[in-house]
């Protein structure tokens, strides 16, 4: 039987699967068996009570989180013109529109979103196969698809969570780093559990919002009780 190492020995003892932990004590644990190479990011599931079979009751959007995410956000953004200019004034790390999307098609560049303006999904719109796999597809849903590029780069540079049910009906999402005071992970935590509410499909039935956990980047998932965020 292989020796447990020491962050697993420590995870042992601190953590109980069955028990349901306050946010303040899951960052504890998290920050008791962090990495000493990187800060990890704090990533929260949220099983919701929804049959992810029925299109209806795919949820589906964005919010801009409070306390931001902690991390630099690559943004690439489909627009011409006016447009393009407002994105580079902006802050945006790559603008174009044929060229942006040879970029793509050759995997010259690596991105964490992509917005593109109306007129510019004649363009976005023949990446599917490139951008889709990646979760990169632009969607006005989720505000990526906008002549305001200002506002929607913004966002996104500023901590906007993009989520979707997934095909077991959880919410997957990351809401900082685990160097976060415990209050701005709370924060973030239930700005994105209000929006879920708001989102909630009218013929879903029963309790919506179920099990919440929180984890680490490396460290397991851990329970949380639900009451101080909903």
């Amino acid at each position: 039987m292989s020796k447990l190492t020491k962050k697993q020995k420590i995870i042992q003892e601190k953590l109980d699967p069955e028990k349901s932990y306050s946010v303040d004590e899951a960052m504890e644990i998290m920050q008791s068996v962090k990495s000493e190479k990187f800060d990890e990011s704090v990533d929260i599931s949220v099983k919701l009570g929804v049959d992810p079979n029925k299109s209806d009751q795919n949820v589906r959007g964005a919010v801009t989180l409070p306390n931001s995410l902690g991390k630099d956000v690559i943004v690439a953004v489909f627009a011409d013109g006016d447009k393009a200019d407002e994105a580079n004034t902006a802050g945006a790390d790559f603008v174009g529109m044929d060229d942006l999307s040879e970029k793509f098609t050759k995997e010259e560049i690596s991105v964490d979103v992509v917005i593109a303006t109306n007129s510019a999904m004649k363009v976005v719109g023949k990446l599917g196969q490139v951008l889709g796999p990646k979760g990169l597809m632009p969607n006005p849903k989720v505000g990526t698809v906008s002549d305001d590029v200002a506002t929607a780069i913004k966002n996104v540079k500023a901590g906007q969570v993009r989520f979707r049910t997934d095909k077991n009906g959880i919410i997957h999402g990351s809401i900082g780093k685990v160097a976060f005071e415990s209050s701005k992970i709370k924060a973030n935590a239930s700005a994105l559990l209000e929006e879920l509410k708001k989102l909630k499909p009218a013929s879903a039935k029963g309790v919506y919002i179920n099990n919440i956990s929180l984890s680490s980047s490396m460290g397991p998932g851990i329970k949380i009780n639900s009451g101080e965020l909903v």
